[in-house]
């Protein structure tokens, strides 16, 4: 028997940061030592970086509906200096730079916004997006030296001129704004930073500054946020998994982290960082994936980022911040190449072009198992977040021992004294965990009541993360005394209250209700003195319960994990609905639309309406308790034609550069010598109004694709295939084709990839090959509700 104890938790400390809402705003925000409150309530934000300026604009609003649907309810996005000022003197804020319109669109969705203005920003932007033309004026950046901040001044003022009118005081979407980034060791800075920013106008309930690597943050000036990643392109090419990153897989109050960002420390971080007991635990960069850079190339499973985002929540944040969440690409409109590399003193060799990051969604908004799979935590944030934030971390005393430590299951519970929600983290990357055999939990709540769970014994899978409730309320005065299921979502399905769990494969669902209540469905109940004990033996869409209470029923749905991933809920038709898709669903005024890459797609909804509309729409089918429909789209796939222009190619030396002399990316006349392929694109192809992805698969070190002469992606392999999208270059890609060049790995070059990526590699010693190219559009259906206008 696994067992802790929780205590009810003191008052959280208020009053104490200079910060929120001006008095009279409604909904307020506000910050007290423990949670986020809005409108007096707390609020968990989930929180996804998105790039604006990094992405074609005219696809701003596609994408945010997509976050939206992602359960994304806040997002952050840098400013880079050097692409609003690149040349002394000329603010720019037009076009992919409009900081207005995108943050505009936001508040049009109903989307929070944190901007992040720097000055220095990183983001693997070039000289972490300093202008090169700050280096000629003799100033000392990052400091207070007068000079500089005399050059920044005009900068902030036309930051606050773009963003009047939008901050959340003022009926806009902009509650928080990020000073600086990384700094670790001049607070006077920060608050200097922060003064200026308000002098320019620019008024926020929320300042915040990146917090790791026991960063001085000054008190009681900025919230310092934290982060944790499952992988670091910024270590060496070693073999075998970055070490500092284990950490991210335990629970710990440790917040946090001196491996982000430590190839740009001079020295190892001192001193305890800002004092936790006066601060929520905040995130802003929690892995969304990875980025690749030329050594080092990690491969970042779906599951490797939701257990790290788990994990997180378990130890007690309040608010979860995605980086990146929305994959993007570098701008090629600036005078020099806008990423960090050897060239600009950076440690890592990044590609020139792309930022996909892994993330959830992709450089071209292609939509990853993460995101679905992440969908899930961020429903339960959405229904069960104001509870959970006033709930702090309680861990077991045998807990594990250390990083190594792979026999000691992870578990904690968050509570406060009466209920609260167990966590579960049987998962970490590249060194699977063992299962766990004949597991139970004792927790003791506030008074000395225990909880028991589950009534039998269970094993673990390796693998499996999750959160148990303890003490849930499912409406019309029935509590859910413990559940091995995860909770999802409530809502009200026909007047009735509607609770959806999801099952975790291989470990049974046990629900434990108060006694003498009766329950009908597809269960098996064994009524008992203290408790209703209820088997679920087949969760999935048939698996609905009426549990009947003091107040009215309440229906419990109970699905299957494969089905958990693909629910979504929208609000649609005049009320909250769930949908069950293993596709792309976004809600958007009178429609639902899908994205989809197939040629067909389902979808089912609870409740339904009569009838719908849609291409190629089928007729509605039953689908357990939900009514599921069919829509046929055009063909999936094309196969274009593809010329060798040039077969052989010549291989680039091995070089290294930068401060740690790692492998360096080849160099632009290198690719003079690489072999050469053109692909045709259709016209056809482009016919919906969905992105077209062009699909390779090839043997080679590094790639780089052309239209017209012009360098439009590139690539350096690490297992996937790689994935262009064209739209954007719709024409140009017609007219001219697509041009692929290939170079082979340079022997003698130290370069990490995952190890089932490890052949692959190691082919392209001296090697190119292009074996399969395919154009895959993304179909936009939009569905509407017959009969009705569409409202």
């Amino acid at each position: 028997m696994l067992s802790l104890r929780v205590h009810k938790p003191a008052a959280p400390v208020s009053g104490h940061l200079p910060m929120g809402s001006a008095p009279g705003t409604a909904p307020g925000v506000s910050v007290d030592s423990r949670r986020v409150l809005r409108g007096g309530e707390a609020w968990i934000p989930v929180m996804g970086e998105f790039h604006f300026s990094r992405y074609p604009d005219a696809e701003w609003r596609e994408e945010l509906l997509k976050m939206r649907a992602g359960g994304i309810d806040l997002v952050a996005t840098y400013l880079f200096w050097n692409q609003h000022e690149d040349r002394r003197g000329v603010l720019r804020f037009e076009g992919g730079l409009d900081l207005r319109r995108f943050v505009g669109l936001c508040a049009e969705l109903g989307l929070a916004v944190a901007v992040r203005i720097g000055p220095w920003s990183h983001g693997e932007c070039r000289n972490g997006g300093f202008p090169d033309w700050l280096a000629d004026t003799g100033c000392a950046p990052r400091t207070d030296d007068p000079d500089y901040l005399a050059l920044l001044e005009p900068y902030f003022a036309r930051i606050s001129h773009e963003l009047r009118g939008l901050a959340h005081d003022e009926g806009g979407p902009v509650v928080a704004v990020q000073i600086e980034n990384e700094l670790y060791d001049r607070p006077g800075h920060l608050a200097t930073l922060r003064r200026m920013a308000e002098d320019a106008g620019i008024r926020v309930p929320l300042w915040t500054a990146t917090g790791w690597g026991a960063a001085r943050i000054p008190e009681d000036v900025l919230m310092p946020l934290y982060g944790g990643y499952p992988e670091a392109f910024w270590e060496d090419a070693h073999e075998g998994w970055a070490r500092g990153m284990r950490r991210h897989y335990f629970f710990t109050s440790i917040r946090d982290d001196h491996a982000i960002g430590a190839d740009l420390r001079n020295s190892a971080p001192s001193g305890s960082g800002p004092d936790d007991r006066r601060h929520p635990y905040a995130t802003c960069e929690l892995g969304g994936g990875m980025a690749i850079a030329y050594h080092r190339r990690p491969l970042v499973p779906a599951e490797d980022i939701t257990a790290l985002a788990l994990a997180k929540l378990g130890s007690g944040s309040v608010w979860q911040g995605y980086y990146l969440y929305h994959g993007c690409s570098q701008r090629l409109d600036l005078t020099v190449p806008n990423q960090e590399s050897h060239a600009t003193g950076y440690p890592n060799d990044l590609p020139r072009v792309s930022y996909d990051f892994q993330a959830p969604l992709g450089e071209y908004g292609q939509v990853r198992p993460s995101f679905h799979r992440l969908r899930l935590q961020h429903l339960f944030l959405r229904d069960s977040g104001a509870e959970l934030a006033g709930m702090p971390l309680a861990a077991p005393d045998a807990g594990p021992e250390g990083l190594d430590d792979r026999t000691t299951l992870r578990w904690a519970v968050r509570s406060d004294g009466e209920r609260g929600f167990l966590f579960v983290n049987n998962h970490q990357p590249h060194e699977p965990l063992p299962r766990h055999e004949e597991v139970r939990f004792r927790v003791r709540l506030h008074g000395g009541r225990d909880v028991v769970l589950p009534d039998q014994p269970v094993t673990i899978p390796s693998g499996a993360h999750f959160v148990w409730p303890v003490g849930y309320d499912l409406g019309g005065g029935v509590r859910l005394d413990w559940a091995t299921a995860q909770p999802v979502t409530r809502l009200h399905a026909g007047g009735v209250p509607l609770t959806v769990l999801a099952a975790t494969d291989g470990i049974a669902v046990r629900l434990a209700l108060p006694a003498g209540l009766r329950v009908e469905g597809p269960a098996e109940v064994t009524a008992g003195p203290d408790t209703t004990l209820v088997s679920v033996p087949e969760p999935g869409t048939d698996a609905v319960l009426t549990v009947h209470g003091p107040a009215g029923p309440v229906h419990v749905l109970v699905l299957d994990e494969a089905r958990a991933r693909s629910v979504n809920r929208v609000r649609v038709w005049g009320e909250d609905r769930l949908v069950l898709c293993d596709e792309l669903v976004l809600a958007d005024g009178p429609e639902l639309r899908l994205h989809t890459a197939r040629p067909t797609a389902s979808f089912a909804l609870l409740p339904a309406p009569a009838a719908l509309s849609g291409p190629g729409i089928g007729s509605p089918a039953a689908d357990g308790a939900f009514t599921r429909w069919t829509l046929g789209l055009p063909r999936e796939t094309y196969e274009p034609v593809v010329t060798c222009v040039r077969a052989g190619a010549g291989t680039p030396p091995a070089r290294t550069g930068g401060p740690h002399h790692r492998a360096s990316a080849p160099r632009d006349e290198d690719f003079e010598s690489a072999s050469v392929y053109r692909i045709s694109v259709p016209r056809e192809v482009f016919a919906g109004g969905g992105e077209v992805l062009l699909r390779l698969s090839f043997t080679g070190d590094a790639a780089r694709a052309y239209i017209d002469g012009r360098l439009v992606a590139d690539h350096f392999w690490y297992g996937p295939e790689w994935e262009i999208g064209l739209r954007r270059f719709a024409a140009e890609a017609v007219e001219h084709g697509v041009e692929i060049r290939l170079l082979p790995l340079a022997p003698g070059s130290e370069v990490y990839v995952d190890a089932s990526a490890r052949e692959g590699l190691d082919a392209a010693l001296g090697s190119t090959a292009l074996h399969s190219a395919r154009l895959v559009p993304v179909h936009r259906a939009s569905v509407r509700r017959a009969g009705a206008g569409g409202g």
